[in-house]
């Protein structure tokens, strides 16, 4: 049976078009690999257009490829090359107010009993840490812009 994991819900200071026009071409991502408050996992990772690479500590790197679009609302994921640890992953976008979108980022992962007790609390911590990077891009883009 698959476990799912969910992110609270994170304020982006922007429409849900900006919000998904950033966040569904991975490749723009990369513009905040140097800045200063980046945090190390993106400092390290590597993107292109539908797919991102980056490590996670006690995991190792972790590979994730855009395979849905759905404009403005949803943007799905799965994993590449990680042998034991398949999941899907989705970012949801709902815009409350005009420059105010609300995301949220779950995981749905099919793993083994005894790999679940060795991931299980780094996936519920790193799934709130992903959305605190990608809310922090999206802001600061948006602050730049």
């Amino acid at each position: 049976m698959p476990t799912t994991y969910e992110s609270d819900i994170k304020a982006l200071a922007c429409d849900e078009q900006s919000a998904f026009a950033l966040l569904s071409d991975l490749s723009r991502l990369a513009a905040f690999k140097d800045a200063p408050n980046a945090p190390k996992e993106l400092r390290e990772a590597e993107f292109d257009t539908d797919s991102c690479h980056f490590r996670v500590e006690g995991i190792g790197t972790i590979g994730l490829r855009i395979i849905e679009r759905e404009p403005y609302k949803t943007i799905k994921f799965e994993t590449e090359n990680i042998p034991m640890l398949a999941f899907n992953a989705w970012i949801q976008l709902k815009q409350v107010a005009e420059g105010d979108t609300r995301m949220k980022l779950t995981l749905r992962a099919e793993l083994p009993p005894m790999v679940k007790m060795m991931v299980d609390k780094k996936l519920r911590e790193g799934i709130n840490r992903a959305a605190d990077v990608i809310a922090q891009a999206v802001n600061r883009r948006e602050a730049t812009s």
